[in-house]
């Protein structure tokens, strides 16, 4: 089992808005390292009725969504693996449910792997109005949004990290 790391230290309360941002969704990573950390691989697949989000499976969607927004949209680039030859027409959800078969260390191990390609991208992109390289669906898109997005969703997953791990084993900070 991995260790438990000490709280994550909250973000910068004033400042411009590009460290705010991007203090915001590190402060986040780091949370749901902390949360992740210490547990086992059964504890990580652990599921809460009647949800079938698992701990292992938002660790990894997470990873996922990283590499998609930062590696894929900003900079245009291929997903890397395992994305790139991922099941994705047997299965959409396939980061989340092939999450549990992977061990506590693995799941962190690619995630920490896709943060350190984001925060690659960030370093490359530094102008918040500049449009992506490879717009989603929804059409032209900032690295603004794409920051404040990323808030979101980590902000999202982790309250469902909150309940998962407290059904486990009480943890109720952060």
């Amino acid at each position: 089992m991995i260790e438990k790391p000490e709280l994550a230290d909250d973000p910068i309360l004033t400042g411009a808005e590009r460290p705010m941002l991007i203090g915001f969704l590190d402060y986040f990573r780091r949370v749901l390292v902390r949360k992740a950390s210490g547990l086992s691989q059964a504890d990580l697949a652990t599921v809460l009725a009647p949800s079938t989000l698992t701990i292992a499976g938002l660790v990894k969607h997470l990873a996922h969504v990283e590499d998609f927004w930062f590696t894929y949209i900003l900079l245009g680039s291929p997903m890397p693996e395992p994305w790139a030859s991922a099941p994705w027409d047997d299965d959409r959800d396939w980061e989340m449910t092939s999450a549990v078969n992977d061990s506590p260390e693995q799941l962190l191990s690619q995630f920490e792997t896709s943060v350190a390609r984001s925060d690659a991208a960030l370093t490359t992109v530094t102008d918040l109005d500049q449009l992506a390289a490879m717009p989603p669906r929804r059409g032209a898109t900032s690295l603004r949004w794409i920051l404040i997005h990323m808030v979101e969703e980590y902000a999202r997953h982790l309250g469902h990290i909150d309940l998962i791990r407290e059904s486990i084993d009480g943890a109720v900070d952060d």
